[in-house]
């Protein structure tokens, strides 16, 4: 579904303080299923993450969804293709204060020229399933961590994403809530969604709800010495 070959992304390019994020990526996240990146901070993995979901631009190297180029594509086209394939989940949820939770829901459908009533039952819908319809009045600052994150992740649905992308969206839960998160992304999985998202929290590498882990360093891929051990010796 979504490839990487040869990314390589530089900030500051051509300043004394030129800094490669990521040196020479060659990814391919299939469709369905949970893939966590993660690493020690400035492994790459957050960077890697917004290439991923066409938040930026690699300095070198393609990316291809569905086998498209899309790496090149204007800005305009971009814009398109991430209302219509992707949800994000930042870490800091950014939820607008002031707004209820299902305003926020919608938000992110206006541009599509929707009817508000259709919007409105879609969003209802999402409450439902992650069991917070009982929310769906309150503002948004009023609401749990827990609470917050699902009104989140509901927003990144309300657009019916194929693709979900998340940064380090535990890091900010207690080991409970965590797994209540786990519990979604399986839901999300078992609908055939794809989850990319960036973890340094074992609770959620660790869980069998995952079905791939990616580890970085420096900008690279960390090969699996179990994968390697098993493709020299099995």
């Amino acid at each position: 579904m979504l490839e990487l070959i040869a990314i390589r992304k530089a900030f500051n390019q051509g300043k004394p303080n030129e800094f490669w994020a990521l040196d020479g990526i060659d990814l391919e996240i299939p469709q369905k299923g949970v893939t966590v990146l993660r690493g020690p901070s400035g492994s790459g993995k957050t960077t890697l993450l917004t290439i991923l979901g066409c938040l930026a631009r690699p300095t070198e190297g393609r990316v291809r969804l569905h086998g498209e180029l899309i790496s090149g594509l204007p800005e305009r086209f971009l814009t398109e293709i991430r209302r219509k394939t992707f949800g994000f989940v930042f870490q800091q949820f950014n939820l607008i204060r002031g707004l209820s939770a299902i305003e926020n829901i919608i938000l992110p459908s206006y541009p599509t020229g929707e009817r508000r009533s259709v919007l409105l039952e879609r969003g209802e819908a999402l409450l439902e399933k992650l069991r917070l319809s009982h929310r769906r009045d309150n503002a948004v600052e009023w609401l749990s961590g827990g609470e917050q994150q699902r009104v989140a992740i509901c927003r990144a649905l309300i657009n019916s994403p194929q693709i979900l992308i998340a940064d380090e969206p535990t890091a900010n839960l207690d080991t409970r809530l965590a797994r209540e998160f786990l519990t979604i992304l399986k839901l999300l999985a078992d609908e055939g969604r794809t989850v990319v998202m960036t973890s340094h929290d074992p609770v959620v590498a660790d869980s069998e709800v995952v079905d791939r882990v990616i580890s970085l360093r420096d900008g690279r891929i960390v090969p699996d010495l179990a994968q390697v051990f098993a493709q020299a010796f099995g």
